[in-house]
């Protein structure tokens, strides 16, 4: 796709973070997933690093490799008209020049914008000075391709088990704010559901909040009252999906029946339009 192209739904993504209302985007894995979210209206859509993963045969948390992941992330960003964001996951490697990288291959692949997560494979975090690096190699990256990649930096503070609720409230926003400061368009903070936290959060970062929508969270309007800005589904349309597949095929195992899915069928010749469209 060409820079310009690129540079179009860049600059269109970003402004989808400024308003009016909360920017909902849901996550897909799939290129028939990508033509159905489109198709709902959507503005924008993102993938999910899990379900890519994992319809792939990978367990989550980069056990998939940058180039197939990219090569995921080009079929689907190849098969719809509107923006899209890439989860990059961590980036690929420690280093600001492998979240440089990451960023081209993003880019490459005709995506517009990626998560960069400052979370380790050890269950510790990056140092904030080098997960800041790392953003601003990222978005160096895309200005030399002449596409102002929209970087979603997330920190994984909510997962630090030792730490307590207040420390990891505190930590989140330290690190959201430099990250910020750094040039990241949004700032996310995954693990967190209860609403009182989700406040504060957009009370005390300085930009755009992405949290992950769907249970347990709050439901879309609440999360919008509570400041959020950009509410991604992460694995939960995977994880709805496949516990629809388990639940029909445990039902036909035992029963024969087809009940589960009776209402849910979509029409084959939709789906043909869908992916052929």
């Amino acid at each position: 796709m060409e820079s310009a192209t690129l540079r179009e739904k860049a600059d269109a993504f970003r402004k989808l973070h400024a308003g009016p209302g909360i920017f909902v985007l849901p996550n897909v894995w799939d290129v028939v997933t990508a033509r159905l979210v489109e198709a709902a209206g959507f503005p924008a859509l993102a993938t999910t690093s899990a379900g890519v993963a994992w319809a792939l045969g990978y367990p989550d948390g980069e056990r998939i490799s940058r180039d197939e992941m990219l090569a995921a992330v080009g079929r689907i960003a190849r098969s719809v008209r509107v923006p899209v964001t890439a989860d990059m996951e961590a980036g690929y490697g420690a280093a600001p020049e492998a979240a440089a990288e990451t960023a081209r291959g993003t880019i490459a692949a005709g995506a517009v914008g990626l998560n960069l997560e400052d979370g380790t494979d050890d269950g510790s975090l990056l140092d904030v000075t080098l997960h800041v690096e790392r953003i601003r190699a990222a978005r160096e990256a895309g200005g030399a391709a002449g596409v102002p990649i929209v970087v979603n930096a997330r920190t994984d503070a909510f997962e630090i088990k030792e730490w307590t609720p207040a420390q990891r409230l505190a930590e989140a926003v330290r690190r959201a704010n430099a990250y910020h400061a750094a040039g990241a368009d949004c700032l996310f903070v995954p693990h967190v559901s209860d609403a009182e936290t989700i406040a504060r959060l957009a009370r005390e970062i300085e930009g755009p909040l992405n949290v992950i929508a769907g249970p347990p969270a709050p439901p879309i309007p609440e999360l919008a009252r509570l400041g959020v800005r950009r509410a991604s589904l992460g694995p939960r349309l995977i994880q709805a999906t496949l516990g629809l597949l388990r639940r029909v095929v445990l039902e036909l195992r035992a029963h024969g029946t087809y009940e589960a899915m009776r209402d849910l069928i979509v029409p084959f010749g939709e789906l043909q339009r869908v992916v052929g469209g």
